[in-house]
């Protein structure tokens, strides 16, 4: 979905990306980000120096973070890895990038492919430089180069979980909704297990609605949950220079927070809330966003009965938008132990493979 960005010029969720190259709707375009404000790029972190097929290297990455074992995540890390999240949310202004980090990772999920690896999903995959440099993933090095520290000190933490972790995150500290997560996800080892090209949304496929009921009908989500998730862009910023969309700066983004620029969604692009619907409906400000997979759900039959009932009750959207986006982070994944690791004794989505695929691993 689209990206949401800031400073760091990115999307949080699966909104539908846009790219300056325009593909069908089978392929994946570039992503709409839910721009972070962050402009974190520390000068001691290197990447994409190494071959094409090779994991994502920092120069300061710590040994045992970049072990290649499959291994679940330690509970006392994931907890104190959350709090490092919530103190660089507040630092970096980073939640429309962290968001889309997440959706992202799991966004690739097909339900008609059984294996796992290779059905995508939250795995882990996107650490990897051969997944960063699909189309739809422009501009996530940065969002891999803000959250790399914490994987170093958090070696117990799987990057799949980092990145659920991650996303969640954003959401709660931006004013959303509690999210019901869970944790355990099993990285995959090898850039070999990154999913193909092609998997993400675009933002001005020729057939908006179908493009986005082909792309998550196949993660197995329904209309609901489209228009649901769609909502996380009252986050974030797009940024034509990065995606072909959007005005270069607006009223809202001159001035930041962080690297200032794009155009955003909604006046507040950092405060979540059901703003976006209302935007989107009444369409009167020229400084706010409007993409065609955005219009789309007012104009849609099917997602219009939701897109309405979001823009009137942010009770509702909220409790949706929770629901969705703890289905979304589960997708495709392989959880170790296989009931998943619950934090502060809230029960997450109870997800078996088997809901989406024949549940083998």
């Amino acid at each position: 979905m689209a990206s949401l960005s800031g400073g760091v010029a990115t999307t949080s969720r699966l909104l539908p990306s846009a790219s300056r190259v325009r593909r069908s709707i089978s392929s994946a375009s570039s992503s709409l980000s839910l721009a972070s404000s962050s402009s974190y790029s520390p000068s001691s972190l290197k990447c994409l120096r190494f071959p094409p097929r090779s994991p994502l290297i920092f120069k300061d990455q710590k040994r045992s973070s970049m072990s290649t074992v499959a291994a679940a995540s330690d509970a006392a890390q994931l907890k104190s890895a959350r709090e490092d999240i919530k103190e660089l949310l507040k630092s970096k202004f980073c939640h429309p990038i962290l968001v889309r980090l997440g959706w992202h990772d799991a966004g690739t999920y097909n339900k008609n492919i059984e294996e796992w690896a290779k059905r995508g999903g939250a795995n882990g995959s996107l650490r990897f430089e051969i997944e960063l440099k699909h189309a739809a993933n422009a501009g996530l090095v940065d969002a891999l180069k803000l959250i790399q520290p914490i994987k170093d000190k958090y070696s117990g933490v799987t990057y799949a979980d980092l990145f659920q972790m991650a996303s969640a995150t954003a959401i709660e500290e931006a004013g959303g909704p509690k999210i019901p997560m869970k944790y355990g996800r099993v990285d995959v080892s090898v850039p070999d297990e990154c999913p193909e090209e092609g998997r993400l949304p675009d933002a001005g496929p020729p057939k908006p609605a179908d493009h986005l009921r082909g792309v998550f009908y196949r993660m197995g989500l329904d209309d609901k949950e489209i228009v649901a998730l769609s909502g996380a862009h009252t986050l974030g910023r797009s940024r034509p220079e990065r995606s072909g969309w959007g005005k270069p700066e607006t009223k809202y983004t001159k001035n930041g927070p962080g690297a200032p620029g794009g155009q955003s969604w909604t006046a507040e692009w950092l405060k979540f809330d059901n703003s976006y619907f209302k935007d989107i409906k009444e369409r009167k400000d020229e400084d706010l966003l409007v993409l065609p997979t955005d219009a789309a759900l007012f104009e849609d039959p099917s997602f219009k009965v939701y897109a309405e009932k979001y823009a009137e009750d942010k009770e509702a959207f909220f409790k949706d938008y929770a629901e969705a986006h703890a289905k979304l982070s589960n997708l495709g994944a392989k959880f170790d132990p296989p009931e998943g690791i619950m934090l502060d004794g809230v029960a997450g989505e109870k997800f078996v493979a088997a809901k989406y695929s024949s549940g083998k691993d």
